[in-house]
């Protein structure tokens, strides 16, 4: 009988930046997801920044949960209440499964650093295409707080009692094209 640890096993995880503002050279928020997620020990399949539209934000991530080449879309901003917020609405229409616990533990987590002023997020999260997507705010402190708080647990098989990597092989049972294996 052996007495094996788990081993980490890397996720290739792509960053997705919604703003009207950023470029890739000051693009705080998807910097900090990307060096987050590479010093843990994930790959990064790939980064990009796209508009507050949901046209465009729905047709890159479509590319992403079709390729098998990405396991987690990671996307950070446009989930405030402004006019070009639309991250939310853009996004969990293509969810098969929403993940309602990801926003309370987000909220859970941001209000005992920022208070009541987490209200102003609709952090959300879900499954499709076997492809797990986190919407995280803008900033880079929520996105710290989204990565360490919950993600990096959570996209490490290490952590016990579960995970979501020890799932993502049955993520598309129903879809039998077997793209989480």
């Amino acid at each position: 009988m052996t007495n094996e640890a788990p081993q980490f096993v890397p996720l290739n995880i792509a960053v997705l930046t919604v703003s009207d503002t950023r470029s890739l050279d000051d693009d705080k928020s998807g910097t900090t997801l990307a060096d987050r997620l590479t010093a843990a020990g994930h790959r990064l399949a790939a980064r990009d920044i796209v508009t507050d539209d949901a046209d465009a934000i729905r047709t890159k991530l479509r590319m992403w949960i079709a390729d098998p080449g990405v396991d987690v879309v990671i996307t950070t901003g446009g989930t405030g209440f402004t006019g070009r917020d639309v991250t939310p609405e853009a996004v969990e229409p293509l969810f098969e499964k929403r993940m309602d616990g990801f926003s309370i533990a987000f909220h859970m987590l941001s209000h005992a650093k920022i208070g009541t002023s987490t209200i102003q997020s609709r952090a959300t999260a879900g499954v499709a295409g076997a492809t797990f997507i986190f919407c995280l705010p803008g900033s880079p402190g929520a996105c710290r707080d989204g990565w360490d708080g919950i993600l990096a647990p959570q996209l490490d098989y290490r952590t016990r009692p579960c995970n979501f990597v020890e799932i993502m092989p049955r993520l598309d049972e129903h879809l039998k094209r077997g793209k989480a294996k």
